[in-house]
């Protein structure tokens, strides 16, 4: 895990900008019933980001349907959260992602540097090996990562498949692939959005 990249104020704002074009696109299809979709966000209380994020990360950003009798709302995908998680994605990726296991010496630090505990990181590790490679989200796109991605390994095995020019291009690209997350908990069920459908993170590639 780079502490650098979490560290840097820099990386956290391009995640903000890429989700406010996520919100504008979602907003551009309008709410299922025709009508346009409103701003309507929601309170967050993220950890692990460093201390200067700024109130932009204190709210999620999402819509309402301006139609009264519907007032459906509508969550864009997100870059920043992994759905209801109170740390950000970023901090659960990249703290999951220890290929040598999690010691005592790497526990102590993540725990200095970020806030989390050992017990919440083998949390995460379990949940990206049983909950995550079970989810609905996972079955739809696994096939596309060819050949397959060794479970066993996860995070890390995935962080792999994408290619950039330096660490921030890498873990923006899984943070894309794993945005359709964010609208739902734990994959669980994708909701009425077909995940090959979601709208693209402008200036990244595919991985």
């Amino acid at each position: 895990m780079c502490h650098a990249l979490l560290s840097d104020t820099t990386f956290w704002k391009l995640l903000l900008r890429f989700d406010e074009d996520l919100a504008a696109a979602t907003r551009g299809q309008g709410c299922s019933c025709g009508s346009a979709l409103h701003r309507a966000d929601y309170p967050r209380k993220p950890r692990g980001g460093p201390p200067d994020l700024g109130r932009e990360y204190r709210r999620r950003l999402s819509l309402c349907c301006a139609r009264e009798g519907c007032r459906r709302r509508t969550t864009p995908p997100s870059v920043r959260f992994l759905g209801r998680r109170v740390y950000l994605g970023a901090v659960v990726v990249l703290a999951s992602a220890l290929r040598e296991g999690i010691t005592a010496r790497r526990a102590a630090q993540l725990r200095e540097w970020l806030g989390v505990s050992l017990r919440t990181l083998r949390r995460w590790r379990a949940w990206w090996r049983g909950a995550f490679v079970a989810s609905a989200f996972w079955r739809s796109v696994r096939g596309r990562l060819l050949p397959p991605v060794a479970v066993e390994a996860l995070p890390a095995s995935l962080l792999e498949r994408f290619s950039g020019e330096d660490e921030r291009s890498r873990v923006i690209q899984a943070l894309r692939f794993l945005s359709p997350l964010s609208t739902t908990w734990a994959g669980s069920t994708m909701g009425a959005r077909d995940p090959q459908r979601m709208p693209l993170v402008p200036g990244l590639g595919g991985s």
